[in-house]
């Protein structure tokens, strides 16, 4: 469970959130909604620590990871299915090892956890996520260096969905997809096993892919059970995501 205990942060004197509060459960696919410049984006941030509260508390299950698409593409010459294969860091991990001469009975114990990951599909799957994002097969095997910056930001969403993390935090994760690939998206996040909160201007996609409502409002959060269209029409429904 995620849970925002009276969090407070202040810009300049202006508190975007004041003494906020909300529980998430775990698996719940979030809608955030709320006006233009009401601190949506902050509260991602505050929420995988990139900032911290000026009061209150924000707190996850021990261990948790957290997954958020930073709005830098990746670059360089790795290919796009090096560079989503690479977000598995366990698998990376033990792979490295593995071919860096461990000894056997660690190399046994190494297989064994390969296969509890499921790593020897993983090449599969991360093709599998790729093509669903648009970059057939030659794209895959190009250099990122070769690839507009459109293009390697739906590798950096490649890579995020690829890596599951216990939270997946996204915000306006379609800017960069046409439709064919948002509506991938859109029956990816449905079927996501884990706790998604998303940021998006687009209604129907909210309505497609979330659940559970998070309204921030005067520096307030309020749950609401339901996608976006069901919180329209609670009696503090209202406007359009923003």
């Amino acid at each position: 469970m995620l849970m925002l205990s009276a969090v407070t942060y202040r810009i300049g004197g202006r508190a975007l959130l004041d003494g906020a509060s909300a529980q998430i459960a775990e698996g719940s696919k979030v809608g955030l909604v709320g006006r233009n410049g009401a601190g949506k984006s902050t509260l991602l941030d505050l929420i995988r620590g990139a900032l911290q509260p000026d009061g209150g508390s924000i707190e996850l299950p021990r261990g948790h990871r957290i997954g958020f698409l930073a709005q830098e593409a990746p670059g360089g010459e790795p290919t796009p299915l090096e560079t989503v294969l690479a977000a598995d860091s366990e698998r990376a991990r033990l792979l490295a090892e593995r071919e860096a001469g461990a000894e056997p009975l660690r190399v046994a114990e190494i297989e064994t956890r390969l296969n509890e990951i499921g790593a020897h599909a993983a090449p599969s799957r991360a093709a599998r996520i790729l093509a669903g994002l648009g970059l057939g097969e030659v794209m895959q095997q190009s250099s990122l260096a070769d690839l507009s910056g459109g293009w390697r930001m739906r590798v950096a969403l490649a890579a995020l969905l690829f890596a599951e993390p216990d939270l997946l935090l996204l915000d306006e994760p379609t800017n960069h997809l046409d439709l064919e690939a948002a509506l991938w998206l859109e029956r990816f996040l449905r079927d996501y096993r884990r706790t998604l909160i998303l940021v998006s201007h687009d209604r129907r996609f909210l309505n497609a892919v979330t659940t559970v409502t998070l309204h921030l409002q005067h520096g307030k959060l309020t749950v609401y059970s339901g996608g976006f269209d069901a919180y329209l029409r609670t009696p503090h429904g209202g406007g359009a995501p923003a």
